[in-house]
């Protein structure tokens, strides 16, 4: 077992008959954005059965958690209404909880959808915020006693790519989730219920976003699993298009495989689950990446 995966290991995550073993295997969490405007693939699910049938594929593809979100967090990004949010999620939750036995995340802010979304059959949340945006939503997290995940932005959607600046980026950001934490704990959120994000893209540069794919284990080192979301982000469009004569975009090619360069070195560095829009790019790299890091899953005879 390589130093870097032998570091890595977190104990099994187990609630309401899901678990995710974090020796085993590494975790994908396929992306299902139910928005007409988030920077990859809006639109395009905003129908309820174009939406069911994309999480169903995902799943098919290699999905160990479906992530379903209805507001777009892209930088400048209008917000939305809690009714409107629930509208665009519920009813895809409902309906894909009753076909598939991967859990469902709701990516949200908002206690009252998370509340909605988990009666609907969502079994994860995953806040940007970090619980911080909605004061009850460390409640709703408690009584439901699923796993969050708790992100760090700089700022907000609309302020977080205004020339973000850092004195000690990874010193600022594993305080800030240390106390997120803490206050997670105190809610009474069981400390095995939590996982942590650093926030690629969220309030961060392009050398910020690399520093932190490099040192992803001074974020481990909390003591909790790591996820990691860096599809078809702005950072990997910019290293694209870097001294070229063109402008590599969210949806190009380039872009996807720039994100699976991106994954892989994230699992690489310790994650232990990658948040990605295709799910059925990045499984069997995931794979390949676990054997040669030595997860049971694939060790050889």
């Amino acid at each position: 077992m390589t130093k870097c995966m032998a570091e890595s290991i977190i104990r099994p995550m187990e609630w309401k008959g899901f678990k995710l073993d974090f020796k085993r295997k590494p975790c994908i969490m396929g992306i299902l954005n139910t928005t007409p405007d988030s920077f990859s693939d809006g639109g395009r699910y905003l129908s309820f059965d174009r939406a069911v049938n994309q999480g169903l594929s995902l799943v098919e593809a290699g999905a160990d958690i479906l992530d379903i979100g209805g507001e777009s967090t892209r930088p400048f990004g209008p917000a939305v209404t809690a009714q409107e949010e629930m509208d665009r999620v519920v009813p895809v939750i409902e309906a894909l909880a009753k076909r598939i036995k991967t859990p469902i995340s709701i990516d949200t802010v908002k206690a009252g959808v998370a509340r909605e979304a988990i009666r609907a059959g969502a079994s994860m949340v995953n806040d940007i915020s970090a619980m911080e945006n909605d004061p009850d939503m460390a409640n709703v997290v408690s009584k439901a006693q699923v796993p969050v995940i708790l992100m760090h932005m700089q700022g907000t959607p609309s302020t977080m790519q205004i020339n973000p600046t850092y004195e000690d980026l990874l010193g600022e950001i594993t305080t800030y989730l240390r106390a997120r934490v803490k206050a997670a704990l105190d809610a009474g959120i069981a400390r095995g219920m939590i996982i942590l994000d650093p926030g690629i893209g969220f309030g961060k540069t392009v050398n910020h976003n690399i520093m932190l794919i490099q040192q992803i284990d001074k974020i481990g080192a909390l003591g909790y699993p790591v996820l990691m979301g860096p599809s078809r982000k702005s950072f990997v469009q910019k290293i694209l298009s870097q001294k070229t004569d063109r402008t590599v975009k969210a949806d190009d090619l380039e872009a996807e495989l720039g994100t699976m360069a991106a994954s892989v070195a994230c699992l690489m560095n310790g994650a232990q689950i990658i948040r990605v829009h295709n799910v059925k790019t990045l499984a069997p790299m995931a794979r390949t990446i676990a054997a040669i890091l030595g997860y049971d899953c694939c060790k050889q005879d």
